[in-house]
């Protein structure tokens, strides 16, 4: 049986990382995602998710700031993204090469030696701040 641990240090660090062929090792065949703004069914829904975020962004790296914290059938981590954007996000007004972080909390849930269930916490608004597509606090321009 595959680690609860080692299953997320896969997802954090292979599969964010570039490696999308991880996800049919890691990932149930009946896994759900659930990011803010969609829920998506199976691993080729959830590598179609992180192929859209890696098309925005090129130096993708990931650092583990907590955990993972580990509990029964769960797995739960703390982690801050670092990439470079390379433009196409409708809305943005920094220009492609800005390099950007934002922090996020992800909660899974185990089932024997795949993950099964995704639940994501991100500062999206905190992005989306840094890449001009929503003013800072106090501009009035």
């Amino acid at each position: 049986m595959t680690h609860p641990e080692s299953l997320y240090h896969r997802w954090l660090f292979d599969l964010w990382r570039g490696d999308l062929a991880v996800a049919d090792d890691i990932l149930a065949p009946d896994f759900r995602g659930h990011w803010p703004e969609l829920d998506v069914h199976g691993p080729d829904e959830a590598v179609e998710q992180i192929r859209r975020t890696r098309d925005l962004f090129s130096d993708i790296d990931t650092t583990l700031d907590a955990g993972p914290v580990l509990g029964s059938d769960m797995v739960a981590a703390r982690w801050t993204f670092h990439g470079t954007y390379r433009g196409g996000l409708p809305g943005a007004t920094a220009p492609a090469g800005t390099r950007v972080s934002f922090v996020g909390q992800d909660l899974f849930r185990v089932a024997g030696d795949r993950l099964a269930e995704y639940w994501v916490v991100s500062d999206v608004m905190g992005l989306m701040t840094s890449l001009g597509a929503v003013p800072t606090p106090g501009d009035r321009s």
